[in-house]
């Protein structure tokens, strides 16, 4: 006969100790709590009790709470509105109330608080006080803000990505054809010596005209971006900054495009124009570096240069605010950014973001170096 004593579950339940059913008992559970302020109210909402959770979350002792109103918890324009009082008033009609909202510590410092309040009775049914429960939110908050305004920020970045577009395409195609076309009917002046000086100046402006709305509307949205693609917009660039600055440019990439989607695409395209422009404003530098590497599921950019540096640690880096939005585009992505520097020893900024749609056929991968 089998013994399945060592392999089954024991059923049975201890009943607890006694000690542990006591008011005394359940009143250290409560002062043991930290992460709640748990405290009771009496009838007329002044502080009874209170514990470390409440301690630490609103900043009093015991000493310096107990007895006074509890209303001393909230800002003054909620007091001015008599929200305390309809607060208990609800508690105490409904039986339960709860409310999130601003409060104040003791030092005057304001928290975002989930409270929730609980009516207190005796045995016959008189009312007896309250029970109140509060825990700070304030990180959710800032949590949900900070969602919120990321949110907002790509959105605000997709609509300008259009805008910019959209203007690139009415420079090129609307004035762009009306300088073609007042360039064909300035070249079929009569050609006496006089119109023929005219015309050549004409042209000549209009020339100069007509390659300073190319650049421009290629500066708003390339259209080798759109029609070739990343990569071949990023050589485009880089050859553009290589002819107007006298800059020395290594490009290297590796791998295809396969699941760099449109908005990908974009950004990181903007990351090395934002680069190479801070490297012409700010750097002064002689050379630079850039690698893109389409690997398995994850796509990396790296940029270095050869300038002054910057101590990035105590943010006295030019050009702190593109740097902040080159973080705020990688991360839009679900990737990630690190920027090296030191006085005198150059800038490095190193991108690593996963790809939709594309298989990690390479376990080992590693994020950018």
């Amino acid at each position: 006969m089998t013994n399945s004593s060592a392999t089954e579950p024991d059923n049975t339940r201890a009943a607890p100790p006694p000690s542990l059913l006591t008011d005394a008992a359940f009143r250290l559970l409560v002062e043991a709590v930290e992460d709640y302020a748990i405290f009771l109210l009496d009838a007329n909402g002044h502080v009874a009790t209170w514990n470390n959770g409440a301690r630490r979350i609103k900043g009093y002792d015991a000493g310096e709470i107990v007895g006074r109103h509890f209303s001393v918890f909230y800002p003054p324009d909620d007091i001015a509105a008599g929200k305390p009082q309809h607060t208990l008033a609800t508690a105490a009609r409904a039986g339960r109330v709860e409310d999130e909202g601003w409060r104040i510590r003791k030092d005057g410092s304001r928290f975002w608080a989930n409270v929730v309040i609980t009516a207190l009775h005796d045995e016959q049914g008189n009312p007896i006080g309250f029970a109140k429960v509060t825990r700070d939110m304030t990180d959710r908050l800032r949590l949900a803000e900070l969602q919120h305004a990321r949110e907002l920020s790509a959105h605000v970045q997709t609509a300008l990505e259009n805008e910019r577009a959209s203007i690139a395409r009415e420079l090129h195609d609307d004035l762009g054809q009306q300088l073609a076309a007042l360039k064909m009917q300035v070249s079929l002046l009569d050609t006496t010596p006089q119109n023929a000086r005219f015309a050549q100046q004409a042209l000549t402006q209009i020339d100069t005209i007509i390659g300073s709305l190319r650049r421009i509307a290629a500066g708003l949205r390339p259209p080798v971006l759109d029609d070739l693609g990343l990569f071949a917009a990023i050589d485009w660039l880089v050859c553009d900054y290589r002819r107007r600055y006298d800059l020395t440019i290594h490009l290297d990439i590796e791998g295809d495009e396969a699941g760099i989607d449109t908005t990908a695409s974009t950004s990181l395209f903007r990351l090395v124009q934002e680069a190479l422009t801070n490297v012409v404003r700010h750097a002064r530098a002689s050379e630079v570096r850039i690698a893109i590497v389409r690997a398995s599921s994850r796509c990396t950019l790296t940029i270095e240069d050869d300038g002054c540096g910057a101590d990035i640690r105590r943010g006295r880096a030019a050009g702190t605010f593109g740097l902040l939005g080159m973080g705020e585009r990688v991360r839009q992505l679900g990737g990630a950014i690190e920027f090296r520097s030191a006085p005198g020893a150059g800038f490095r900024i190193a991108v690593d973001i996963p790809l939709k749609g594309v298989a990690d056929d390479d376990p080992t991968a590693s994020p950018v170096p």
